[in-house]
């Protein structure tokens, strides 16, 4: 479990619409104070620029993730725009992606991510803190943690797994394991921000393979 104190963070359970998932995949619902917006509507160029005031004031991740959940649901809610920035799934990978924004050094991944009824990414992790703020559809996460054995170093093993609708905002830490899949009969669509990726820690893992692959 996290080394911080628990301040406003509790265990998981359905009645939060914000959980964290921490370096060993354990979640922990969060319950944020209401942000006031900066301004009305709270536009996107404000949004980039509150989270590069975030990240160069508070150097924690779980912190960050923290300070900015209530950030992001203050933007789908006042931009709805954004809401429809997507672009339909690839009907040969099951998924798209559209990047809301992309400048040079700017140390954040901005994206709308959409797909299609039935589609599953590959178990992984991030390399980076993340968080998903699902739009419309039905997103089931399932939630890993390592569990090696002298003959498998990288075997896994299932925490458990949660239905995430719209309006609810996950926060990933960089080491969380996790797997997504889309359920129900339309599109998930979903907000998605990332911070710096180290490459070198970010993995995808075969469960039945019992292999962890750089990528």
């Amino acid at each position: 479990m996290s080394n911080h104190p628990s301040d406003n963070i509790t265990e998981a359970n359905q009645d939060c619409e914000n959980w964290i998932v921490l370096d060993d995949s354990t979640r922990e619902a969060y319950y944020p104070q209401e942000k006031e917006l900066t301004a009305d509507p709270y536009r996107l160029f404000r949004f980039l620029t509150d989270m590069e005031d975030i990240l160069l004031e508070i150097p924690d991740d779980r912190d960050r993730l923290k300070a900015i959940m209530p950030l992001v649901r203050n933007l789908l809610t006042s931009s709805y725009w954004l809401q429809m920035e997507y672009e339909q799934p690839n009907p040969k990978t099951g998924w798209s992606v559209k990047m809301l924004y992309r400048e040079p050094e700017y140390p954040l991944t901005v994206q709308m991510v959409a797909w299609q009824p039935g589609g599953m990414s590959p178990i992984h992790n991030h390399g980076a803190w993340g968080i998903v703020a699902i739009v419309s559809g039905t997103e089931k996460n399932r939630f890993w943690k390592r569990s090696p054995t002298p003959k498998h170093p990288d075997r896994l093993e299932l925490l458990g797994e949660q239905i995430l609708e719209p309006g609810e905002i996950i926060g990933l830490m960089p080491d969380a394991i996790h797997s997504v899949e889309s359920v129900g009969d339309e599109p998930t669509i979903s907000f998605n921000i990332y911070g710096k990726t180290n490459y070198q820690k970010r993995y995808q893992f075969n469960d039945k393979n019992h292999t962890a692959k750089n990528f």
